[in-house]
């Protein structure tokens, strides 16, 4: 790329320094390069993503008809845990370490990631942690929700090893997840090109990092609340069980404390993920950087101490419940600083609408409706007539799908050129990006009403009173709009994968360091490595190199 033979680059590394990279299968087995973890972590998560949509799919058909037997309770049981915990645990945050494997990196100016064996290795718990969950549906999966909630998990009520799958789920992407969150921390303190101060960190690595910090902190929480609950149904204890001097409550506490932490985990990285891409499609600089830098840390700290507003229909005392009311409602203040922030990039913008414009616009309208509806879930005399119905349901939703989901898509459009060389197809683009918005609006927001109306979650069959049948019948039809979306981005990548348009090193023309090496990068992500001189590096280097080019003297004209 001309622009890194023009640039003062730092010391050129070594012939021994450089990785030779290695091909065929065994070259991904055994791979260190954060690249290729990075890919694998990227297509295994997507498997999970397409499985998990199919037990939804099951669901959906299942509640499509009152009074329907397509499904036994036992098996829609098991099904909405699956679904669940593959969303959560095997998608969502996995997913969010797929992107910050291949892009931090290649962002900060490193070589690799500070720990490359420890990286692999947190990939392999993850693959470890799927396998051995799946792995449940040739004995017994487990039915008790994808919180587990005590006395139903206890060996009373499940004896079977699904729940033991369960937790060692847990343990085995709990410790992938915290053996990447050090590696995350570790490189983006240590290794950031020179010239990348804190004020010039990329918004989508101070979302990792931040990603980062609140797994160290929340999961050595879930990872000792699951080992409780194993030695209750093994070993004789009975930490949760009430009979003999435990606590159900127990239980709740320590996993919500990880639990909504671990929305933030989920959808923090989206996030950093919008402030990268909002910029580059409306051609002007991002609205507030620090602001938003800071509000993410803020999230973050505020999302460690509101967790008990998911247990507002417990028996708690009213002044413990008018705390966690009153949390929830400052954290919707950092959460608006963003909003207003990313529309305000967007405000008089030269805005370019492209598919990853179009996925972070679904986003911004997404999200805010199901932070809205999280403000009237937040005031606990509401949260008590809507708790455990479908508007909860719905909430989630919009919170995990418009927050993540969309944002992962958008990410997905924005990166796929770096990653593989090609462009995806913007005709193929648009339509699944439509199909997956219209979709999913008719799934979810008519749940809304349908708690509203009583309906409670978690009913494999309901009465055909009222208007629930035609609610949720209309909510099955989107899931499948939904799903056809899904696979029209499916559809393009394969497409795409072979007859691509030919990318180019910086096909967007955007503002962060990964667009300054190859399409994809090489195995030493780069040759030279400039210095950093402000949060838009690229746009400094396309001035360079346009002022190198004015001043170099014209080729003399060819004679006669």
């Amino acid at each position: 790329m001309p622009a890194q033979r023009t640039l003062a680059p730092v010391p050129q590394i070594t012939a021994h320094e450089v990785r030779r990279e290695s091909t065929g299968w065994t070259s991904w087995v055994t791979t260190t390069d954060h690249k290729k973890i990075g890919i694998m972590y990227l297509v295994l998560t997507f498997v999970f993503f397409l499985l998990g949509g199919v037990e939804a799919l099951m669901i959906r058909l299942q509640l499509a008809q009152a009074d329907n037997t397509l499904l036994t309770p036992q098996t829609y049981n098991e099904l909405f845990t699956m679904h669940g915990t593959t969303m959560i645990f095997l998608f969502v945050v996995p997913i969010m370490a797929g992107f910050g494997n291949y892009f931090v990196p290649l962002m900060i100016g490193a070589r690799d990631m500070a720990f490359p064996k420890l990286n692999a290795l947190s990939f392999w718990m993850l693959a470890a942690g799927g396998v051995v969950f799946y792995g449940s549906i040739f004995f017994s999966p487990p039915e008790c929700g994808w919180t587990c909630y005590s006395p139903l998990s206890s060996s009373q009520y499940l004896p079977s090893g699904g729940v033991d799958a369960w937790i060692f789920l847990i343990h085995l992407t709990g410790i992938s997840s915290l053996v990447g969150a050090i590696n995350f921390y570790a490189t983006i303190v240590n290794m950031r090109a020179p010239g990348m101060g804190w004020g010039r960190l990329p918004l989508f690595c101070w979302s990792i990092l931040t990603y980062a910090v609140l797994l160290i902190l929340a999961l050595p929480v879930i990872a000792g609340a699951v080992t409780l609950l194993l030695t209750d149904r093994h070993f004789g204890t009975h930490f949760y069980d009430a009979s003999s001097g435990g606590s159900p409550l127990l239980w709740q506490h320590l996993f919500w404390f990880f639990g909504h932490p671990e929305v933030y985990i989920m959808v923090l990285p989206g996030f950093g993920m919008i402030s990268e891409i909002l910029p580059v499609f409306a051609r002007k600089p991002i609205f507030g950087y620090k602001a938003i830098a800071a509000s993410t840390v803020v999230i973050a700290f505020l999302g460690l101490l509101v967790w008990a507003h998911h247990m507002f229909a417990t028996p708690s005392p009213t002044i413990v419940l008018v705390f966690f009311m009153m949390s929830s409602f400052l954290i919707a203040v950092p959460t608006g600083v963003k909003m207003f922030n990313w529309i305000a990039t967007l405000w008089r913008g030269t805005i370019e609408f492209t598919t990853p414009l179009l996925f972070c616009a679904g986003f911004l309208f997404t999200f805010l409706i199901g932070g809205i509806t999280g403000i009237f879930l937040a005031v606990f005399p509401v949260d008590w007539q809507l708790t455990d119905t479908y508007f909860v349901v719905a909430h989630l939703h919009y919170v995990l799908v418009g927050g993540a989901v969309l944002a992962i898509f958008a990410g997905i459009y924005y990166w796929f050129p770096k990653i593989t060389g090609r462009m995806l197809g913007e005709g193929l683009g648009k339509l699944s990006f439509w199909l997956i918005l219209v979709g999913f609006h008719v799934t979810f927001f008519i749940q809304h009403a349908i708690g509203l109306d009583g309906m409670p979650r978690r009913v494999y069959e309901y009465p055909n009173v009222g208007h629930l049948q035609l609610y949720n019948l209309i909510s099955t039809v989107g899931s499948f709009i939904l799903a056809l979306g899904v696979g029209v981005t499916v559809v393009n990548v394969l497409i795409s994968l072979k007859k691509g348009a030919i990318a180019g090193p910086d096909p967007w023309k955007a503002n962060t360091l990964e667009w300054f090496t190859t399409s994809p990068p090489p195995v030493n992500n780069f040759d030279t490595v400039p210095r950093i001189r402000s949060v838009e590096p690229m746009k400094d280097i396309r001035r360079q190199v346009a002022r190198q080019a004015e001043q170099a003297p014209a080729e003399p004209a060819p004679v006669g």
